[in-house]
C-alpha cells in the first residue's frame, strides 16, 4: 500500500467563523458516565465474567467458524501483550464477512469483561446498528450457552454518528449554552431556512446569478464536513460560484445566527457541535472516558469532521477499531474522504495494526478475478486479492451491442431466460451509474410486462402530508420553529403567506405560545379553523402525551387532507404508517429526532414494491446497491462517458472514485455478471445538442489486460455467415456510375 505522510489537519474550531456555532472554552464540570453492570448480559441466573477476565465459551464453534484473518481481528487487543492494545484497522474486502467479524468482535469484548453500556458502536444507518446489535447478541447466546428466554445485552450507544451526536448534545446542552429542547432540521427544512435568509439579504435580487438555496446548502455542508475554507470549497467543487464568495460568507453567517435564534440544528450541526465539545480538553477527556471501546463500521465513508471526532475521542488509538474498504469509497459527493482510511494507521503512535480480510463468501472465483483486475489499476490502495472457494466455469460477460435499445432487449431476454431456468426476478439486478441510464430498459420491461422496482424517488419524509403532520409536532415541541409555524398555518383556508408571516412573527416574539395564539387575529373567514388549530397546539404544549399527540394531530389534519388532495385516502394510509412507527418511541422529542436522522425509505407517493405481483426485477444505481448482493447482475452502459461519467473526469481523484464504483457494481454479483457496452448511445448530459448519439468505446477501466478476464459476447462479437456466392451478378453498379 502506498500512503503518503498525513498532512496537518486543522481542527474544527479553526474553520471559518461563519460556521462556529458556539464557544465551548468556558465549559467545565463533570458528568457521571454510565456504570450499569454487565449483568445485562442475561437474567439473574446467568453470571457474566467480571471485567478483565475472559469467559469460557459454552459453544466454541461460534469462533471456529471464523477464518484466520477474521479471528485475528476479533481477538485483537485481548492478549496480555500491551503492544497489541493499539488502534485496529480492518480492511474488509467485498463479501468478506465484515458484519460478522465486527459483530463477533463486539461479543468477544463483552465476554472479556467489557460493559456493553460503555461500548460506542458507530454506523451509517440505524438499521445497520440494530443488525450489529442483533448479531452480537446471537454470538453471545451461542458462546455463553444462554437459553432462548434469556436476553442478550443491549448496546445503548450503538447508532449513527448523527444520532449519537444528538444524544450527547441533549445531555451536555446546559454546559455549552445550548437549549436542550433544540429541534433538528431535515434537509428540506434546512434548504427552506437557507432560502429565507437568501431572500432577506436581497441575494435573490442581484443583477448577477446567485446560487439557488439547495446549492448554497451544499456549499455550506461541504465546508463544514470537509473542514475546509470556503474559498477552497468553491474553487474545487463549485468554481462557478466563486465570484459570490463574500456574499455566501455573509449568507452562511446569517443562516447560523438564525438557527441559533430559533433553537434549530441541522444535520451538520450535530457533528460540528459535538466536535466543538471535543475541542475543549476537559469535556473531551470526560466523554472519551465514558467509552472503553469505540468501533466504527464503513470507515471509508467518513468525512474529515467525523475522523476528527474519532481522533479526539481516542487520541492514542487504544481500543479503537475501524472497519472498511478503501476500494468501496464512493461517497465523495457527501464529503466522504478516502484519505481517512488510507492514512488511518499513521495517525497514531504506535501506528494502527492493519488486518486484511481477503476471503470472499459471495462471488465465484471468475467474478473475483475480473474485479481484482479492475481495482488493481488504482493508483493508491491497500493491496488485496479477493479469493473464493466457489469455483465456476462461467466467466463474467462483456456484452457489446449496437445501441441502448439493443442493450435493453438483450438484458430483458436474459432476465426472462434465467427466470425460466428457476432464478427469480428478485435475485436479479440491473445496475447503472446514473438513474437516467435505465430509461430505455424501463420502457422495454413495461412493454414485456416484466415488473420491476427502481430504487430512488420520493422519500417518506418528503411527502407533503407527512411533512405537514411532522411540522405540527415540531412547532408544538419548539414554538420558535418559524418554518414549522409557517407551513402549518397555511393549511388553513384563507391563510396565505402574508397571514402566515404575521403569525410567525407574533409567536416568535411572544413570551409564550398560548398568549400569542389567543391574541392573534386570523384572516376573515378562517375563524373556525383557526380556533381548532389553537386548541390543538395548546393541547400539544400543555397536555402532551405520546403517542396520543400524533393521533390528535392526525385527527385535526384529516379534514384538511380531504380538502386539499384528491387522493386523501392514500395519504391517510401513510399517516397511519407514521402512527405505527410512533409506537416504538417513548417521547415526542425522541420520535422527531430519530425519524429526522433515519427516515423510512418510501411512501405511497411513489411506485413501491409491486406486492400484488409474484416477483419483480431490481433496478438500482450503483450507489444504492452498495452493501447488497444478487445472483445475477447486469451493469448498463459500461462505456467512457457513462463509466466514468463525463462529469467526473475533471480530476484524478474523481476518476479513481469512478473506478471504485465499477468495482462495487461488479462485486454485487454472486454467480452471473454481464457488463454491457452499447456502441452507440445517447449521452443525457449533452441533451442540449438535441437527439445526438455518440459512438462509444468500452470503459477505460477495462483495458485489454482486464478484458481477458471476460467472455466477449453480443451481436458485435458474433461471426457473421458469409454471403452466398451469386452465380451471375444482377447488375454492375460500378459500370453504371462511370456515366458521371
Amino acid at each position: 500500500m502506498m500512503s503518503p505522510a498525513l498532512p496537518d489537519t486543522a481542527p474544527a474550531r479553526d474553520a471559518p467563523d461563519a460556521f462556529g456555532p458556539f464557544d465551548a472554552s468556558g465549559a467545565s464540570g463533570a458528568s457521571g458516565a454510565s456504570s450499569a453492570s454487565i449483568a445485562a448480559l442475561a437474567t439473574a441466573d446467568v453470571h457474566p465474567p467480571p471485567p478483565g477476565t475472559v469467559a469460557q465459551a459454552a459453544d466454541g464453534s461460534v469462533f471456529d467458524e471464523l477464518n484466520g484473518d477474521q479471528r485475528a481481528a476479533v481477538e485483537h487487543g485481548l492478549q496480555d501483550d500491551p503492544a497489541q492494545d493499539r488502534a485496529l484497522l480492518v480492511i474488509a474486502g467485498a463479501g468478506s464477512g465484515k458484519t460478522k467479524t465486527l459483530a463477533t468482535r463486539v461479543a468477544r469484548l463483552v465476554m472479556a469483561g467489557a460493559d456493553p453500556q460503555r461500548i460506542l458502536l458507530l454506523t451509517f444507518s440505524r438499521r445497520a446498528a440494530a443488525e450489529m446489535e442483533r448479531r452480537a447478541g446471537q454470538v453471545l447466546h451461542r458462546a455463553l450457552g444462554l437459553r432462548a428466554t434469556q436476553m442478550a445485552p443491549r448496546f445503548p450507544w450503538a447508532g449513527t454518528f448523527h444520532s449519537v451526536g444528538a444524544r450527547l448534545l441533549r445531555e451536555y446542552a446546559h454546559r455549552i449554552s445550548l437549549d436542550p429542547q433544540f429541534t433538528i432540521l431535515d434537509r428540506a427544512d434546512a434548504e427552506d431556512l437557507m432560502g429565507l435568509q437568501r431572500q432577506a439579504l436581497g441575494l435573490a435580487e442581484t443583477a448577477d446569478r446567485f446560487p439557488l438555496k439547495s446549492t448554497c446548502l451544499n456549499i455550506y455542508s461541504r465546508a463544514v464536513n470537509s473542514e475546509a475554507r470556503l474559498d477552497q470549497v468553491l474553487q474545487e467543487h463549485f468554481p462557478w460560484c466563486f465570484p459570490a464568495h463574500d456574499s455566501l460568507r455573509q449568507l452562511f453567517r446569517t443562516y447560523v445566527l438564525e438557527k441559533q435564534r430559533q433553537r434549530l440544528l441541522d444535520y451538520d450541526d450535530l457533528l460540528l457541535y459535538w466536535a466543538e465539545i471535543m475541542a475543549e480538553p476537559t469535556l473531551a477527556r470526560e466523554i472519551g472516558d465514558r467509552f472503553d471501546h469505540v468501533l466504527v463500521d464503513e470507515y471509508q465513508d467518513t468525512n474529515r469532521l467525523q475522523a476528527t471526532l474519532l481522533h479526539r475521542l481516542k487520541p492514542d488509538g487504544r481500543r479503537l477499531t475501524v472497519v472498511g474498504d478503501d476500494a468501496q469509497a464512493i461517497y465523495s459527493f457527501r464529503a466522504a474522504e478516502v484519505r481517512n482510511i488510507l492514512e488511518f494507521p499513521s495517525r497514531f503512535d504506535p501506528p494502527a495494526r492493519v488486518i486484511t480480510l481477503e476471503r470472499n463468501y459471495r462471488s465465484t472465483q471468475p467474478i473475483l478475478e475480473a474485479s481484482n483486475a479492475v481495482i488493481a489499476q488504482a493508483r493508491e490502495r491497500y493491496a488485496k486479492q479477493l479469493w473464493s472457494d466457489k469455483a465456476s466455469s462461467e466467466r463474467p460477460q462483456l456484452v457489446t451491442v449496437d445501441d441502448e435499445a439493443r442493450q435493453a432487449r438483450w438484458v430483458a431476454d436474459r432476465v426472462l431466460e434465467r427466470r425460466e431456468q428457476g432464478l427469480k426476478l428478485k435475485r436479479q439486478a440491473v445496475l447503472f451509474r446514473t438513474t437516467t441510464h435505465s430509461a430505455q430498459l424501463e420502457l422495454e420491461l413495461i412493454r414485456r410486462n416484466i415488473p420491476f422496482v427502481k430504487f430512488g424517488g420520493l422519500k417518506f419524509l418528503e411527502s407533503t402530508h407527512v411533512k405537514d403532520a411532522l411540522s405540527v409536532l415540531r412547532w408544538a415541541q419548539n414554538p420558535h420553529h418559524r418554518l414549522a409555524c409557517f407551513r402549518v398555518s397555511q393549511l388553513l383556508p384563507g391563510f396565505g403567506p402574508a397571514s402566515a408571516r404575521r403569525l410567525v412573527d407574533a409567536v416568535d416574539g411572544a413570551a409564550d405560545m398560548a398568549t400569542a395564539l389567543r391574541g392573534f387575529e386570523p384572516p376573515r373567514g378562517a375563524a373556525a379553523d383557526w380556533a381548532a388549530l389553537c386548541e390543538l397546539m395548546l393541547t400539544l404544549r400543555e397536555e402532551s402525551e405520546w403517542p396520543l399527540d400524533l393521533e390528535r394531530t392526525m385527527e385535526w389534519l384529516t379534514p384538511h387532507l380531504h380538502r386539499l388532495h384528491e387522493d386523501a385516502a392514500i395519504r391517510l394510509a401513510d399517516l397511519e404508517q407514521l402512527a405505527r412507527i410512533a409506537q416504538g418511541y417513548g417521547s415526542r422529542e425522541r420520535f422527531l429526532t430519530e425519524l429526522t436522522l433515519d427516515p423510512p425509505e418510501a411512501s405511497s407517493d411513489e411506485s413501491g414494491v409491486p406486492l400484488k405481483d409474484e416477483d419483480y426485477l431490481i433496478l438500482s444505481t450503483i450507489h444504492s446497491a452498495k452493501g447488497q448482493e444478487w445472483s445475477a447482475v447486469y451493469l448498463l452502459n459500461c462505456v467512457d462517458g457513462c463509466m466514468p461519467s463525463d462529469l467526473s473526469t475533471g480530476a484524478q481523484a474523481q476518476i479513481e472514485e469512478e473506478r471504485r464504483l465499477l468495482y462495487v457494481a461488479m462485486t454485487r454479483a454472486q454467480h452471473h455478471l454481464s457488463v454491457m457496452v452499447p456502441q452507440r448511445f445517447y449521452v443525457t448530459q449533452q441533451a442540449r445538442h438535441g437527439d445526438r448519439h455518440l459512438y462509444a468505446s468500452v470503459s477505460r477501466f477495462i483495458p485489454g489486460k482486464v478484458a481477458r478476464h471476460f467472455d466477449k459476447m453480443g451481436p458485435a462479437n458474433e461471426l457473421r455467415a458469409p454471403l452466398p456466392e451469386l452465380v451471375k451478378p444482377a447488375m454492375d453498379v460500378a459500370a453504371r456510375l462511370k456515366k458521371w
